[in-house]
């Protein structure tokens, strides 16, 4: 499994998505303070629209301290990068845990502090609210809205 972490990041570093939702179960759950709890394909479709978002721009992550047993693993990793609706520098640091079957990703938690993130991203604003329960049901809502949006468009190209 620690090949497998280590093809998940490094094609993340590298803006595959493709590689690395080929690291995840098909029944895959994924949580974070951003978009909450997200299952397969959705899950999934988020890295695409990240990843999609982010090319030729200045985002980049380093990962390190992976370690693993037999079905769960966790790593560090940080991401550096330019928040499009403010234009204000970002480094975000985050601790991922996972859970394995079948030999790929079955559960993906991130975990960082969303009040030191939210005052990169938005200044003040970020710092005021960042720490409230308001601040986060909203991130949530409008981060889900992007990916709606993101999976339909995925949808038209189909079928075009």
């Amino acid at each position: 499994m620690i090949e497998l972490l280590h093809t998940f990041y490094n094609a993340f570093k590298n803006q595959d998505a493709n590689t690395m939702v080929a690291c995840y179960h098909k029944d895959i759950v994924f949580e974070d303070p951003a978009f909450g709890i997200l299952k397969g394909d959705r899950a999934k479709n988020m890295w695409r629209m990240l990843i999609d978002s982010q090319k030729d721009k200045d985002f980049t992550i380093n990962y390190s301290n992976i370690h693993l047993t037999n079905t769960i693993g966790n790593a560090n990793w940080e991401a550096f990068y330019t928040f499009s609706k403010t234009g204000r520098p970002v480094h975000n640091e985050i601790i991922a845990k996972f859970e394995f079957k079948d030999g790929k990703i079955i559960k993906h938690t991130d975990s960082f502090d969303l009040h030191a993130w939210s005052k990169q991203a938005f200044g003040f604003k970020g710092w005021l609210l960042g720490n409230t329960s308001y601040f986060k049901k909203k991130l949530n809502q409008q981060t889900n809205m992007l990916l709606t949006k993101y999976e339909q468009k995925l949808i038209n190209k189909k079928a075009t």
